[in-house]
């Protein structure tokens, strides 16, 4: 392995902004579900899982390219409790990464209409379902599809009281403490 910088290499700093920008979307293209008009939400309950399905892939690579080029050390001025509240804050965010595409994959793939309802990655390919969650009776079919909705939709808030916490968190440290946090993570830092 490396040894560690002052900042994130461009390609961490890169994975993070767009997985960032991606999850964040995400919820907020699902949350106008309820809002457009009904031969809208297929396209848009599509373009949701894509996107997610995206997320999974590029979690798999900033999770690669982060043991392989280990993050810079946190500046000295952080509390030991920052410290380890952040290193926490950021594992849990990562298990995040790979829990809500997984858990959302895993609710289409046991919704009773999938077999005639072919899922495909951005309208390029088709992508497979998980097999193991398909042909249960109906009535246990419906009880997995709600039963990993309702963990795909609680993973999502989670995620959500994470996010604010590490927004809160970096605003903090760069205008705060005055941390210069930001730079550490922006390309032009």
């Amino acid at each position: 392995m490396n040894a560690p910088h002052s900042s994130y290499t461009r390609l961490a700093m890169l994975l993070h902004w767009l997985v960032a920008a991606l999850m964040i979307g995400n919820i907020a293209l699902i949350w106008t579900a309820d809002y457009v008009p009904d031969d809208s939400v297929r396209p848009l309950i599509d373009t949701h899982k894509s996107i997610g399905i995206t997320v999974l892939g590029l979690a798999v690579l900033r999770l690669l390219w982060r043991y392989a080029n280990p993050p810079p050390p946190m500046p000295a001025t952080y509390r030991p409790i920052e410290k380890r509240a952040a290193h926490g804050a950021h594992w849990v965010l990562y298990a995040l990464m790979f829990a809500m595409p997984l858990s959302g994959w895993a609710h289409d793939s046991a919704w009773s209409a999938a077999s005639t309802h072919p899922m495909f990655w951005f309208g390029l390919f088709q992508w497979p379902r998980l097999g193991f969650l398909q042909g249960f009776d109906p009535k246990a079919q419906d009880w997995w599809h709600d039963t990993l909705g309702l963990v795909h939709t609680y993973l999502a808030y989670v995620l959500i009281a994470l996010l604010v916490l590490h927004i809160l968190g970096a605003l903090k440290h760069q205008f705060i403490d005055k941390d210069r946090e930001f730079q550490r993570m922006l390309p032009w830092g």
